[in-house]
């Protein structure tokens, strides 16, 4: 299975997660309004981190800055050049998805 095919197949499978098509022909991940990331192919991932994890990814060389959104934005892209590399966006996504579903509760509680 392709790394796109990987993490497809395990974000989609979650509650509210929902997939569409995205710029530049990417595929994209939803939940509610907010972009868990995006998929250009098996090639890279682009997702929105919160900005001191992007940093963190960017200074270990397990990322690098989104190339259309400023430095500092959170925005980052992860090459899939190994199944660690899908692993560590799912792992990604998951947090994000997990987080925005923790705010989504805090406000309706």
């Amino acid at each position: 299975m392709s790394a796109s095919e990987r993490i497809r197949t395990e974000v989609e499978s979650w509650d509210g997660v929902e997939t569409g098509p995205g710029r530049f022909g990417s595929i994209r991940f939803t939940l509610g309004r907010r972009e868990l990331g995006h998929l250009h192919g098996d090639s890279i991932a682009d997702l929105p981190l919160r900005p001191e994890v992007a940093q963190e990814l960017i200074s270990s060389g397990k990322a690098r800055d989104h190339r259309y959104t400023p430095p500092g934005s959170g925005w980052v892209t992860i090459e899939l050049d190994a199944d660690e590399d899908a692993d560590r966006v799912i792992e990604l996504m998951r947090s994000s998805y997990e987080r925005t579903l923790a705010k989504r509760s805090t406000r309706a509680g």
